[in-house]
């Protein structure tokens, strides 16, 4: 493999999905510059558009390399670093799970998540709509249910060990709990949510992403963590 050109540098929200790549960088104890944005930054850092058309985190830099997926920053990042054991290689014989609930964690788990956020918080009052809203968190528990069946008798989602597809379903838990659903969850995936956030590198990523916002004059509280 070539050399890996470093530091990484992550544009992030507080608490939006790109706290997925923030983490991954954490697990793999890689240097990286964390730029702090406002949200929505398409609105409030409109200087942003010019490296990132959408106006959306994350997007990652690194060499040449832009990235603006933050499951798909998550595969990038443990493909670069096969050392640390988050990537898996084809020949193992989880790959194609490993490769399924990375991009089960946002088609699947993310995306009704974000129409709850929308029709129950971010819309004016009278464009709201309740009913969608609890149809939409029902269809996240519904599909929750794999991550039920998967934990419920092994640590990890697949090949026996924590992968990046942990840090990227870990974010559709950590944002299911700020909505509050996580009351709703069956006990495995209680059980595996406390196991992730018992990582330290879950709670360097948390001070990290704390520290930078205080430190570049971002609110702390966590931003809509859907896409702007």
């Amino acid at each position: 493999m070539p050399d890996i050109p470093a530091p990484y540098q992550l544009h992030h929200c507080v608490s939006a999905r790109s706290f997925r790549p923030l983490w991954m960088l954490e697990e793999l104890q890689q240097p990286y510059q964390l730029l702090m944005l406002p949200f929505p930054p398409r609105v409030l850092a409109r200087d942003y558009l010019a490296l990132n058309p959408l106006g959306t985190v994350p997007l990652l830099r690194h060499g040449a390399a832009r990235l603006t997926e933050s499951a798909a920053i998550c595969e990038y990042l443990a493909a670069c670093h096969p050392q640390a054991g988050l990537s898996m290689a084809a020949h193992e014989a989880d790959f194609a799970a490993y490769l399924n609930w990375l991009h089960m964690s946002d088609a699947t788990l993310g995306f009704p998540q974000t129409l709850v956020l929308r029709y129950a918080h971010f819309e004016p009052p009278e464009r709201r709509l309740p009913q969608v809203a609890q149809d939409y968190a029902r269809w996240f528990l519904a599909r929750l249910r794999a991550v039920e069946a998967a934990v419920e008798h092994q640590e990890w989602l697949c090949a026996a060990r924590f992968t990046a597809a942990d840090v990227a379903v870990g974010y559709a838990l950590m944002l299911a709990a700020h909505l509050e659903l996580d009351s709703q969850w069956g006990p495995a995936t209680q059980a595996y949510w406390q196991r992730l956030q018992a990582r330290p590198a879950f709670a360097r990523a948390l001070a990290a992403e704390h520290s930078a916002a205080l430190a570049q004059g971002v609110p702390t509280t966590p931003s809509p963590l859907i896409r702007p």
